[in-house]
């Protein structure tokens, strides 16, 4: 192939590139514009709809309506703002427009696309500015039918109230005068507006409407409320206010102190509070009236429950105060008796320090117990603590006691055990004695050819053991703790002594018949002869329980299992 035919086909490709890369710029750029376009065309037709022909009519509609010169400034405000907006700024908009589309002409899409969104923003801010200019223009071309349909509905609700009034007079009898003066004052109002709807005095309309509106919701307040407000503040509260002076009366006579309750001070500022409502009332104003009611009525309802509490409370007193009198007699008795005992008791038991002073702790106990217990008797008298009180303390020094009830209660199980020790002690004491002489008699009749050292030594100290146990009964003082201590070692110790005489006897008769059962043996294995003689040599030593641990393993050789033979053979 010649160098021209290589070469071609590379241009070839090349052409193709430039080609391809122009067509597709070329389309990026056309989709672009055509964007572009789409976007101004959708402001223009949003820009074109800012004035509308309702706006027009509003405006139309005012100038028919001016008969003053409110009114008369009113639209012509509104002319100039519209006036504005026609002829200055939509052509600014309109500028705006055809500077883009010069741009998009001229292919500077960038700076185009910054000139939209803000074109955007500027057509909305026009468009709020046109909004709002119609709907103060509606405020005045809609106001009669709007406030006439506010006011038509408050002449029902008006009449309502009347009607309910008038059907209901002698509910209202502090009040007559100032509601038919506000009845009054309504109608007034219902003609104003006539008034101002028919002189177009459109600023006054809205005021008056408002006002109506207040006054009447006021007055509904009033018929519903003022009935409940002067049957709680005429009938029902004074009435508990003399309910309650009777009765705190009629207590303090009988020797309740009620001065906490601080009832004329607290009776004074509902009445004050009562006369301030009547006051409010009479000018139509019931703001937290019937809630102060309610308040004043809870807090009479619950002096009542006050004095009941208090009349309970004292029935609760009585019974305890007596109660009381009655346990810290009966204490005292016991804790002097306790106090007689240990002076007796001293010359035969000893005592701690720390038990004679767990006893003066609970005397110092009781002590403070009749302080309490006297002040509280003279607080009864002079009648200066409410029963309430009285009772809370009562049933605190109640609790005291039952806990000083309970400590002596330990007290006295401790020394009435001081002669249960002793007892115990001389009857294990006993027992101990019958321990040690049945072991003796059982060594004894055994007749073992020899006894070993152990045993003495265990018969020797259960003995001393035994010795001290007398000894500490002698003694006077006692000490029960150390009595305690000795008779428990005693008794371990004769229970050893005692333990080791069955332990040697069944050991030394089990290795004698161990050996007279090898015997049979003894001529034939020489294994069983040797073993034989080991066991015998170590039995006369005293040794039974080695004896038997040889003659069991050498006859385990000739007859397994020997040992178990020989046991139920023992037992037999």
């Amino acid at each position: 192939m010649t160098k021209s035919g290589i070469i071609l086909p590379f241009i070839m490709i090349y052409i193709f590139g430039i080609i391809l890369l122009v067509t597709t710029l070329y389309g990026i750029r056309r989709h672009t514009k055509n964007k572009l376009e789409k976007e101004i065309n959708e402001l223009e037709i949003s820009k074109n709809r800012i004035i509308s022909a309702s706006i027009l009519t509003e405006l139309n509609k005012v100038k028919s309506l001016i008969n003053n010169k409110y009114l008369e400034n009113q639209y012509n405000n509104w002319e100039k703002e519209f006036n504005q907006i026609k002829k200055v700024k939509l052509p600014q908009l309109t500028d705006e427009i055809i500077n883009i589309e010069t741009m998009v002409d001229e292919n500077k899409f960038k700076e185009a696309s910054f000139a939209i969104a803000q074109l955007e923003m500027d057509i909305n801010v026009v468009q709020n500015q046109v909004d709002i200019l119609l709907e103060n223009i509606k405020e005045i071309t809609m106001s009669e039918e709007r406030n006439r349909s506010t006011v038509t509905n408050l002449k029902i609700i008006y009449r309502e109230a009347l009607t309910k009034f008038n059907k209901n007079k002698n509910d209202y009898k502090e009040v007559i005068n100032p509601i038919e003066l506000q009845f009054e004052n309504i109608n007034k109002l219902f003609g104003a507006f006539e008034t101002a709807m028919s002189q177009n005095e459109y600023d006054n309309v809205s005021k008056i409407v408002k006002a109506l509106d207040e006054t009447i919701k006021n007055i509904i307040m009033v018929i519903d409320e003022a009935p409940t407000i002067i049957l709680m503040g005429k009938i029902v509260i004074p009435k508990k206010i003399s309910d309650v002076r009777g009765l705190y009366t009629k207590l303090t006579k009988s020797g309740f102190n009620l001065e906490y309750l601080n009832l004329d001070y607290n009776i004074n500022e509902a009445e004050k509070k009562l006369s301030d409502i009547f006051d409010r009332l009479n000018v139509l104003n019931l703001e937290d009236s019937i809630f102060d009611l309610k308040t004043m009525l809870d807090y009479f309802d619950k002096l009542f429950i006050d004095f009941d509490k208090e009349k309970s409370s004292k029935k609760i007193y009585e019974n305890g105060i007596y109660s009381l009198n009655e346990k810290l007699t009966r204490l005292n008795n016991i804790l002097k008796n306790i106090y007689i005992e240990i002076d007796n008791l001293k010359d035969t038991y000893t005592f701690n320090q720390e038990e004679l002073e767990v006893i003066d702790e609970i005397r110092k106990e009781l002590i403070t117990c009749k302080d309490d217990y006297k002040l509280m008797s003279d607080r009864t008298r002079t009648k200066s603590t409410p029963y309430s009180v009285l009772s809370n303390e009562c049933e605190n020094l109640s609790v005291k006691l039952s806990r000083i009830e309970d400590n002596i209660e330990i007290a006295l199980k401790n020394l009435s055990s001081l002669k249960e020790d002793e007892l115990r002690a001389r009857e294990q004491l006993t027992e101990i004695r019958n321990v040690i002489s049945e072991s003796k008699t059982k060594i004894k009749s055994y007749k073992l050819p020899i006894i070993p050292k152990k045993y003495f030594v265990e018969l020797e100290e259960s003995s001393m053991a035994l010795k001290e146990i007398i000894k500490e009964l002698d003694k006077k003082p006692i000490s029960i703790e150390t009595l305690n201590t000795r008779v428990d070692t005693g008794r371990d110790l004769s229970f050893k002594v005692y333990n080791t005489s069955n332990e040697l006897i069944k050991t030394c008769a089990m290795s004698e018949m161990a050996i007279v059962y090898a015997n049979r043996y003894r001529s034939t294995y020489k294994e069983i002869e040797q073993g034989i003689l080991k066991s015998e040599k170590e039995f006369w030593k005293g040794e039974y329980r080695k004896s038997l641990e040889i003659i069991l393993n050498v006859l385990n050789l000739v007859e397994p299992g020997i040992h178990e033979k020989l046991l139920k053979a023992y037992k037999k």
